[in-house]
């Protein structure tokens, strides 16, 4: 799978932007601020329905506008098809694939990418609510249905806060709680589909993982991924209550899952109502990123949380390569060689060459290996500059603030 061709209006800083694109590893190049993240955002929202630097969606629409229109025609083998999804300033975004409208989380249906930034720095040092967005993000990509089952279970768990708040402020006695009940059931079925998932696809993601960081850091370390439960937390061991500890040996088997969720519920009951909130679910999990035995966000030096941070992008291309029917992963990394020495930077070369299309971004062209700059495209002031122009670098642009 790759891009052909993108398309642009009024997002970000570009009034209009069309930019052909061939299989093989193209290199967007300019100084910081000129707009060569804003071209990889806008793939990438098409991907994964998000921004990976903004949370809401008023920052992609072009000041003074009222609505921006990312266009993008994708080719695999002899099929074509052309993804449009309007960004509204107010109001719902609109998507279509080939003319033909479909819900906006949909849209990973149709393509897949893998984007690797700065910001994912924050996977390793970050908290956990960043680990697990990366997670369910790749759920989804694997099987789009889980766009809808991840809603769900945020509104059944957004329903059952509100209920608990209303029981703490009323002063009901937990046996009382009939409608609570009832969300629960709704919470433990949703849950657990999604726990089931992450811990297939992390079962997937660790030997890749392993294998991606020693293949970009060259070193013989040993990296660790797990998935901590809340189902799991503080479980109880006696031969009367066994179903938190069954659920940590079999994490795959929705069954046993789903039991030592309700039982986590049960004894929980307590402490939710005198804090109402939720305090048992997937929304509640973290992955835990080990180095050499040590957790990741605390001990490793930034060399070694950047080079994990880059391993779990690449293990997730690795895994949706596995998985696609529609072939590679387009593979986007921005700004990630001005933090690479050179022994790491032909590493990571060597690591993506294969990819049918990796797109680069760069401040200055000479940090990207030269077998990956045969086709580069220069970006000055939100505009595609011609081949032949000089665009030169601001002092410092290779290492200094961020992009966009």
């Amino acid at each position: 799978m790759h891009v052909t061709h993108l398309t642009l209006v009024d997002f970000r800083n570009y009034a209009r932007a069309d930019v052909e694109l061939s299989p093989g590893t193209t290199l967007f190049v300019g100084r910081n601020g000129q707009g060569k993240t804003n071209l990889i955002e806008a793939i990438g929202y098409l991907s994964t329905v998000s921004s990976h630097r903004v949370s809401t969606d008023q920052a992609l629409v072009r000041a003074g506008q009222e609505s921006a229109i990312v266009r993008m025609r994708v080719q695999h083998e002899e099929r074509a098809l052309v993804m449009e999804l309007q960004l509204n300033r107010t109001g719902a975004n609109k998507a279509q694939v080939n003319r033909g409208a479909v819900r906006t989380r949909e849209l990973p249906r149709y393509f897949a990418s893998v984007l690797f930034a700065p910001e994912d720095l924050s996977l390793v040092r970050g908290e956990p609510f960043g680990r697990r967005a990366y997670l369910d993000a790749l759920v989804v990509q694997r099987s789009p249905r889980f766009a809808g089952i991840i809603s769900d279970y945020e509104r059944v768990v957004r329903q059952r806060n509100s209920l608990l708040k209303s029981a703490r402020a009323s002063r009901l006695p937990a046996d009382s709680l009939t409608t609570l009940d009832v969300w629960d059931d709704r919470l433990v079925e949703l849950g657990t589909a999604l726990m089931v998932a992450r811990h297939e696809l992390v079962e997937q993601l660790r030997p890749r993982i392993s294998q991606a960081y020693r293949a970009v850091a060259g070193d013989e370390h040993d990296t660790g991924v797990s998935i901590q439960r809340s189902i799991d937390a503080d479980a109880p061991t006696d031969a009367a209550t066994t179903a938190p500890v069954e659920a940590a040996e079999a994490g795959g088997d929705p069954v046993i899952v789903a039991a030592a969720f309700r039982e986590r519920l049960a004894s929980r009951r307590r402490d939710e109502l005198d804090r109402a909130v939720t305090l048992v679910g997937p929304h509640r999990d973290d992955l835990v990123l080990d180095l050499n035995g040590l957790p990741a966000r605390g001990y490793a030096s930034h060399g070694e949380s950047w080079s994990f941070a880059l391993a779990l992008k690449l293990a997730s291309a690795e895994v949706l390569r596995v998985d696609a029917v529609a072939g590679d992963p387009v593979l986007v990394l921005d700004d990630v060689f001005a933090e690479l020495d050179e022994g790491r930077r032909e590493r990571l070369a060597d690591a993506i060459v294969d990819y049918e299309q990796v797109l680069i971004t760069a401040a200055v062209g000479r940090d990207v290996p030269e077998r990956l700059r045969a086709t580069t495209v220069r970006i000055a002031a939100g505009a595609i500059v011609e081949p032949d122009a000089e665009v030169a670098p601001t002092e410092g642009a290779a290492h200094g603030g961020r992009d966009e």
